[in-house]
């Protein structure tokens, strides 16, 4: 048997029990077929960087699979059929990883503001603000006077 990372976007629309009875769903293909699934990570609900199917958001799960390909297969075929599964993408690899993934270990930093904003500012240590048409119509200073060295004032 082989060992897989399979994580799968669902709709934003759906509730996250749906979303538990989805991979409960999948996790019985590979059972049945004689396959484990090691780790499940629900992910929750999470921005998408493009629209897919007109959803802007999805609920992201990661599962480790160790089955054989035609188990992983008809899983894939099922997230296919599911309209409830907006992407999947499923990956062999060498060995699972036994800690949380790098999506869960940052899961709190989310919360945290991400530092302050272009209009976020303090402004009153700003130095104000320069208007360049008033200085280009003025005319430059005149110079000081210096006296020359016979004129005493």
């Amino acid at each position: 048997m082989s060992l897989y990372e399979c994580v799968f976007i669902a709709r934003q629309d759906v509730s996250a029990t749906q979303v538990d009875s989805l991979v409960e769903t999948f996790q019985n293909v590979i059972t049945e077929s004689g396959g484990t699934i090691g780790k499940t990570e629900n992910w929750g609900l999470r921005t998408i960087a493009y629209k897919i199917k007109k959803n802007r958001k999805g609920h992201y799960v990661l599962m480790n699979i160790d089955a054989h390909s035609d188990a992983v297969l008809e899983m894939e075929r099922q997230m296919r059929i599911n309209e409830d599964v907006l992407r999947y993408l499923t990956l062999r690899v060498d060995e699972h990883e036994t800690e949380p993934s790098a999506i869960m270990r940052n899961k709190g930093s989310e919360d945290r503001p991400r530092g302050r904003g272009r209009f976020d500012r303090d402004t009153s240590s700003e130095r104000p603000a320069r208007s360049d048409s008033a200085s280009a119509d003025a005319a430059p200073a005149p110079a000081a006077e210096v006296p020359a060295e016979g004129d005493k004032a």
